[in-house]
């Protein structure tokens, strides 16, 4: 039986890097969300589409493909079948997903995908609303968490250690406007489950999260 592990948190929490780094000490599949919805919004941006229009943004995903696909144990995101793992973490497509994913239209895109997946496998999924809608009966529940100033400052670090100019005030704001939208959109809000447990990594390290999220997993198997 499929056993699935549910990470949930607000935008710069560090969901990502944990869910990779928890899925391949733990041999399970990790399935990115996020990336999955930051794909569909690459392509709205491509073409030329407002993220602000439902309508236009409900019509245009029906032509649209993402699925995540793994070679030599890295992760691919492709879109309708071109690999755009490395165009889709910038803060305009990061923008435009914060829109996009609240639309009734994209989250039916990917919920049956998703679903799928988690039925015939061992996985590790993160993201906004996988504890409460997604993965509702996941075997463990995090929610990850961290400041404001600590997922701003990471995310400066990130973008400086690329060579790409940014302001940690702009971010931080950016963040606040994201972190607003996520938990008050009407389609699946961001919010902690009931029986999800909270992890909060604002002075921890990477491996401290990984080893407190692992030991709750392992009680749980």
């Amino acid at each position: 039986m499929a056993f699935n592990v549910a990470i949930d948190g607000p935008a710069g929490a560090g969901k990502s890097t944990i869910a990779k780094r928890l899925a391949k000490e733990l041999d399970f599949i990790y399935v990115d969300t996020g990336a999955m919805y930051r794909g569909i919004a690459l392509y709205m941006i491509q073409n030329g589409i407002d993220g602000n229009n439902e309508d236009a943004v409900s019509k245009e995903v029906e032509n649209v493909n993402v699925s995540i696909a793994y070679e030599k144990g890295a992760q691919k995101v492709l879109l309708n079948g071109e690999d755009v793992s490395g165009k889709i973490r910038t803060e305009e497509v990061s923008a435009m997903a914060s829109k996009t994913s609240a639309y009734k239209a994209v989250r039916e895109k990917l919920l049956d995908l998703q679903r799928d997946m988690a039925s015939q496998n061992n996985v590790l999924m993160d993201g906004r609303d996988i504890g409460t809608t997604i993965l509702p009966n996941a075997d463990v529940k995090i929610y990850l968490t961290a400041s404001v100033e600590t997922r701003a400052k990471r995310r400066y670090d990130e973008y400086i250690a690329k060579g790409e100019s940014c302001d940690l005030k702009a971010i931080e704001e950016d963040i606040k406007t994201r972190d607003h939208n996520d938990m008050t959109r009407e389609i699946s809000p961001l919010k902690k489950a009931e029986d999800a447990i909270e992890v909060d990594s604002s002075y921890m390290t990477i491996d401290e999260v990984v080893e407190e999220i692992k030991t709750i997993c392992k009680e749980k198997m």
